[in-house]
């Protein structure tokens, strides 16, 4: 019997020595699958740069490919690209304003990579949204009849925190409910106004385009007192007269209101998701979400992840736990799954994605949606029908090419 995706290469658009990379390579190997095609994102952005097209950089006589966008995150090189390409493209602006931090092609070019900071998020941004868009108008031209695993503009969508929930709402997905007000937020004094306008003490400050938990802020004040509480992984340093802001893997707690404005005014104006902080569902008083993998429609590996504070990432050291483990019932896994696949279904012509959902505590649970990631497939030790992520997701395509109209 003729197997559909023998004459379809799978083609990578990723970091080549990345672990996402050897993962699913690794993966298609243990499948008897040819390897993936891989276009780096170096080569791609350096080339942009240099006049180029992926016309110069993949062997255009490739059979119509499938292509896989994966993430571009974990590469100076990379990250210094978009950075260019987001201060090429820099009207219109994506997000409101023009972000708080704008560094010039010039200074780009020059930038020696800082562990660990977080360089102008907003323009950031825009380089990704460009690069997502060149990507799919010319594969297009290439072949006309390609297909994406995630479509390039559904992971834009997905990447930008406010236009997603927004979206998922709309299709009557479940969300927290954002911190409403009549004019954009675009510093501390407005947040604290809209908070106190809404009757919300307790906010989650989300950095719109940020992934992991960058640029996350559990924000609270007592409506009593005026005391107030930011909990973050974001760190504040002094250099050069200005102010800057670094991920740190580790949280941090602000309780002086000079420096959460400082956070709380450079947030807002890169572009911030502010929404209400939901009590999660609680073991053994850790709070928990869970990332539940959808892919090809079905759901598949599902973690917990637990933590003693409001932020749950896994890089912050946080416990992984797989729900059978925990004790969680059919009943509360049942409604993660199908908030999942309602999330995944708002986007049809992309293929898969971690949902990450929260169940709130008590005894009838509600389930919502938190966020959306387009690469929320790289999950360690985690199976499902006996198989690692990356091998369900190639053996569900094995079995069932993807056919988007």
């Amino acid at each position: 019997m003729h197997d559909p995706t023998e004459d379809q290469p799978l083609l990578l658009i990723g970091n080549p020595t990345n672990r996402r990379t050897q993962g699913l390579q690794e993966a298609r190997n243990r499948l008897g699958l040819k390897p993936a095609v891989v276009l780096p994102y170096a080569q791609l952005l350096q080339n942009w740069r240099h006049g180029g097209t992926i016309a110069d950089t993949v062997d255009s006589s490739l059979p119509v490919p499938l292509i896989r966008i994966d993430a571009p995150g974990e590469d100076w090189e990379v990250e210094r690209e978009l950075l260019f390409l987001g201060a090429m493209n820099d009207t219109p602006p994506i997000l409101d304003g023009m972000g708080a931090e704008a560094i010039s092609t010039e200074q780009v070019l020059a930038l020696e990579q800082e562990w660990g900071r977080i360089y102008a998020p907003a323009q950031w941004f825009r380089g990704w949204k460009a690069c997502l868009d060149r990507m799919g108008r010319e594969a297009r031209e290439i072949w006309p009849e390609v297909r994406f695993m995630n479509d390039p503009g559904d992971i834009q969508l997905m990447f930008d925190k406010r236009a997603c929930q927004q979206h998922l709402s709309s299709h009557g997905v479940q969300v927290p409910p954002t911190l409403q007000s009549s004019q954009p937020i675009r510093s501390y004094t407005d947040l604290r106004t809209a908070m106190q306008n809404a009757g919300m003490n307790r906010v989650f400050v989300k950095l719109a385009s940020g992934s992991g938990a960058s640029g996350v802020v559990a924000y609270q004040v007592n409506p009593r007192t005026g005391d107030e509480i930011a909990v973050t992984t974001t760190g504040m340093e002094q250099a050069q007269g200005k102010v800057i802001f670094f991920n740190e893997g580790r949280l941090r707690k602000y309780t002086r209101s000079e420096g959460i404005a400082t956070l709380m005014n450079w947030l807002c104006a890169e572009g911030a998701q502010i929404e209400r902080w939901m009590p999660k569902a609680t073991l053994d008083q850790r709070a928990y979400d869970i990332r539940q993998l959808v892919a090809g429609g079905q759901a598949g590996h599902a973690i917990m992840r637990l933590s003693r504070t409001p932020i749950t990432n896994l890089h912050l050291r946080n416990e992984r736990m797989l729900p059978a483990e925990a004790g969680l019932d059919e009943q509360q896994m049942s409604l993660v799954r199908t908030a999942a696949q309602a999330a995944m279904s708002a986007f049809p012509n992309s293929w898969s994605a971690g949902i990450d959902v929260m169940l709130t505590s008590g005894a009838n649970p509600l389930a919502y949606v938190l966020d959306v990631n387009p690469f929320g497939d790289l999950l360690y030790r985690v199976q499902h029908h006996g198989l690692g992520t990356y091998e369900w997701e190639m053996e569900l395509l094995r079995k069932e090419p993807i056919q988007h109209d």
